[in-house]
């Protein structure tokens, strides 16, 4: 799979410059391809990833660490 290619694919999957983290895992699963170079490219491109499953990029408009406990 080429870079083009994998391109491609992600543009329609991302909105407002964001791309989800479901959606990342659904299009490397589709491509055949490690998640990672999915964040690679979407890095390279200023896609920023939001709604990760694990808490690591926060949700779309809360920061990450934004859980609101005080601290």
């Amino acid at each position: 799979m080429t870079e083009q290619q994998i391109l491609e694919a992600l543009r329609p999957l991302v909105h407002e410059g964001h791309l989800s983290c479901p959606d990342a895992l659904a299009l490397a699963a589709r491509m055949n391809v490690a998640p990672g170079e999915i964040g690679r490219l979407c890095d390279q491109h200023g896609i920023r990833i939001v709604n990760c499953q694990l808490g690591c990029f926060g949700r779309r408009g809360k920061p990450r660490g934004s859980g609101g406990a005080a601290g």
